[in-house]
């Protein structure tokens, strides 16, 4: 991975994030990119006063940020983007190369009884950058164990667990695979990828009302540094493809989120 973006929304978020994206980088020799994103109201023919003065305001929100993270010789390149958050994101991702986006499950403070904000969820739902979602003041720390909890272990696309193998080597990490058997699966989740098979360190089965349940029925006895899950309709973040927050009776973990993008 040697590209990774955070964007910030809180000042104290990109602060978190931050850290953590300077250390996964020391790691991995990965530049990170810090961005926000204005939206941009000017006139035909040039930049209106209001614009220039959001645009500063940005870019004194990223130097605050900047000034309070030990960079630790990473090359962090700091910029605000203008235009919709979701589109911005999308479009410096891709002329970036980004590898990885590191962010908050909330991009402000809202709710306690929220998990994933409207803008977060709305990334998973969006994107196909892998997103390491960081909780609030975790700190970084080498993962040994990693759960992938999946419906199916055989994919459609190619190189979906790509991302999952680089950090896996990266910390030299085990890899442990839930496949949790839900009332609505289908023959074709049957069959195991020859990448997951030779990534994996050990492999469980278990029947659910849902990938979730069986997350919180066997999470404690795998002790995971990091979670990971797949991006699909019908997988792990049902809920969140009926609206874009996501409640903590619905999900919530204290450790870091990894999700990947899967087929749909």
């Amino acid at each position: 991975m040697k590209n990774i973006l955070v964007p910030v929304g809180s000042t104290e978020n990109g602060i978190n994030n931050l850290k953590y994206a300077v250390n996964f980088a020391t790691m991995s020799g990965a530049t990170v990119y810090l961005i926000n994103i204005y939206k941009v109201y000017s006139k035909a023919g040039g930049m209106t006063k209001v614009t220039q003065v959001a645009m500063e305001d940005h870019q004194a929100q990223l130097d605050e940020v900047l000034s309070r993270v030990d960079t630790q010789g990473v090359e962090v390149i700091a910029k605000p983007i203008k235009g919709d958050p979701h589109e911005g994101i999308a479009r410096i991702s891709k002329q970036l190369n980004i590898d990885l986006m590191i962010v908050s499950p909330q991009s402000v403070d809202i709710k306690s009884e929220v998990y994933l904000g409207s803008i977060t969820g709305k990334l998973v739902k969006q994107t196909d950058i892998p997103m390491l979602i960081v909780p609030r003041d975790y700190l970084f720390r080498k993962a040994e164990n990693i759960l992938l909890a999946v419906k199916r272990t055989s994919f459609e696309k190619k190189n979906v667990l790509d991302p999952l193998e680089t950090i896996l080597k990266l910390f030299s990490a085990k890899l442990h695979v839930l496949k949790v058997k839900t009332p609505d699966a289908l023959d074709e989740d049957e069959g195991m990828d020859l990448q997951l098979k030779n990534m994996m360190t050990s492999y469980k089965e278990t029947e659910n009302a849902t990938i979730y349940q069986g997350v919180l029925e066997h999470f404690q006895s795998h002790h995971p540094d990091i979670l990971c899950v797949l991006r699909r309709k019908r997988g792990f973040f049902k809920k969140l493809f009926e609206k874009n927050a996501v409640l903590k009776k619905d999900f919530y973990t204290s450790k870091p989120l990894l999700v990947l993008c899967g087929q749909q």
